[in-house]
């Protein structure tokens, strides 16, 4: 081994944000991380990401929790190391822009709440989507580190992402972070492009953030580390690895017997572990247990770490489950039609659901997201390469298409969230962002909260299956299924998912019962996937909605006929 020359490298903590999105389906509590707080925060990390992500929707969508109280409470115990969050610029959190002044209200918030490093980032690398959360971060106190997300296409060089970096170096940022989703990024690519970065911008401190779906992220580090990055994005061993990032304790050795010095200690690293291998029996799905240790090929799809869980959790949820080989497939093209935006939420999403649904319609673009469409019309901001015009013009429908920054187009929107919340429902201005952010889920959480609902709601849902055969479930062998007797022609859930008649909250229907409509109108819409999917209707007429607003529904269910 050799000797420490005291080449200092520092390592942020994932296992409290990424590395449970990654291989639990982001299901860990915060009585979890609690329970294991106090060593984590005396072992030496450089941070700990314990926010931000899909923690943020999870824990109010399934673990029926509070994100601001999450946050608050590790802040509580954890007083020595810096806490981290993944911030998606103009997105926030979600899957859409949002206003500037809700951006701000919650890069405020989350700083009160105790959160010090936000590592801002934009699905399409576009700068316009991070001017904003960059001056709040800076304006309220945090540290904002800027971000390169990685991907490799013909128009992705080290020479448009050394151009990026300035940008966000004019911007202010505090450190860059190299942001590897998919575990794409080789040893010699890391090597270039930190080098690359750290001649273009000298003084700037480089993270790097990698995850192992390729194998081959342990090695990346040790390059990029060689070419002068200061810090390592790693998980605890038991809960890294497959698409999570590399194991601490391995990187660790390797680093140091090539003479770097991280500062962890190795006996708090191995009570971390144990503590997590003692709990993953109960918080690892079933569905995510059995991947495989190594996906090469990620190098043709590039998922990133955090979507491969989530995807197989969607397909699973269509009962498609067997046809992920076919969606793997079908995503590298989608993306090159789509301008090779990088996988990244909230394009992970868009591009990942549209790749399922070209498959499982059978039809490649017979069914548009919503999501797609303003994606195409330039709603997220410049794709990368630009989009076939044709099917652009397919994409966007009756969507005119903008050049603008997007959130330009966008009204102030925390006084109207205030004011569209129920009497009784806000505890803290924290509810009000919660709401802004995601109206449907928050609102479910807040109805639960009031009611003093007993358990999580994914706990909730595995008794109920117990307790009672699923409406969904199919007919026993010799056992008649009747379907419902409807007049006129049937319209039909297309997938599994949450039925609206609505397009957004508090916006009125998109068709009365009764009105008439003619065929090809979006009459109502499902959530599925996270994404909502407009139905059209099947002909021309007058219309009966069948299905109740907010309620589930299953593929194939009428849920409303034009007669």
């Amino acid at each position: 081994m050799k000797m420490s020359n005291n080449k200092k490298i520092r390592i942020t903590d994932t296992t409290l944000r990424d590395a449970h999105q990654s291989l639990w389906a982001t299901r860990m509590r915060t009585d979890d991380i609690l329970g294991i707080a106090e060593t984590i925060d005396n072992a030496g990390y450089y941070s700990l990401e314990c926010w931000g992500g899909a923690t943020f929707d999870v824990c109010m969508r399934f673990l029926r929790e509070n994100p601001w109280e999450r946050l608050r409470r590790i802040k509580k115990v954890c007083k020595k190391t810096p806490l981290q969050m993944l911030f998606r610029g103009q997105n926030i959190l979600g899957y859409k822009h949002y206003p500037d002044d809700i951006v701000e209200r919650f890069t405020a918030l989350a700083c009160e709440n105790g959160m010090d490093i936000f590592r801002v980032f934009d699905a399409l690398n576009d700068p316009r989507n991070l001017e904003q959360a960059i001056r709040c971060v800076k304006k309220y106190g945090g540290h904002a580190q800027g971000t390169i997300c990685y991907t490799t296409s013909p128009v992705h060089t080290v020479e448009n992402y050394v151009k990026l970096a300035k940008e966000q170096e004019a911007m202010g940022v505090d450190s860059l972070c190299i942001k590897d989703m998919a575990g794409i990024l080789t040893p010699g690519a890391a090597r270039e492009l930190v080098g690359a970065l750290s001649r273009a911008l000298p003084g700037m401190p480089v993270q790097v953030h990698s995850h192992m779906t390729s194998g081959m992220a342990a090695a990346m580090y040790m390059a990029a580390a060689e070419a002068g990055a200061g810090c390592l994005d790693c998980a605890i061993s038991t809960m890294s690895s497959f698409s999570s990032q590399p194991p601490t304790e391995s990187v660790v050795s390797i680093l140091e017997s090539e003479g770097f010095d991280t500062g962890l200690d190795r006996a708090a690293l191995s009570k971390i572990n144990a503590y997590f291998r003692n709990i993953k029996a109960k918080r690892q799905p079933a569905a995510t247990a059995k991947v495989e240790p190594v996906d090469a090929g990620v190098l043709v799809h590039a998922i990133p770490g955090g979507m491969i869980s989530n995807l197989r959790s969607q397909l699973a949820g269509q009962d498609a489950l067997d046809r992920l080989p076919e969606v793997l497939e079908e995503l590298p093209k989608t993306r090159a039609d789509m301008g090779y935006p990088p996988l990244v939420t909230p394009t992970s999403q868009i591009v990942g659901v549209q790749s399922v649904l070209n498959v499982l319609s059978g039809k490649r673009y017979s069914m548009v997201t919503d999501e797609t469409k303003r994606y195409a019309a330039g709603y997220y901001g410049r794709t990368p390469a630009p989009i076939e015009p044709k099917l652009r013009k397919k994409l966007c429908g009756g969507l005119k298409p903008i050049t603008c920054r997007p959130a330009d187009l966008l009204e102030p929107g925390l006084v109207d969230a205030a004011k569209a919340l129920p009497p009784g429902t806000v505890r803290a201005e924290e509810d009000i962002l919660s709401y802004a952010l995601f109206p449907e889920v928050a609102l479910g959480y807040f109805k639960w909260r009031n009611e003093g609902g007993p358990i999580p709601a994914d706990e909730e849902a595995t008794a109920a299956s117990k307790a009672a055969p699923s409406p969904a479930a199919p007919a026993q062998a010799g056992e008649a299924k009747a379907a419902p007797a409807v007049e006129g022609t049937p319209v039909l859930a297309p997938l599994n998912g949450t039925f609206y008649r609505s397009d957004a909250p508090g916006k009125p229907p998109m068709a009365a019962d009764g009105a008439a409509v003619k065929a090809g109108d979006a009459v109502c819409v499902v959530e599925a996937m996270k994404l909502f999917n407009p139905i059209k209707a099947t002909a021309a007429g007058k219309i009966t909605f069948l299905a109740a607003h907010g309620k589930p529904v299953t593929k194939g269910q009428v849920v409303a006929t034009v007669a």
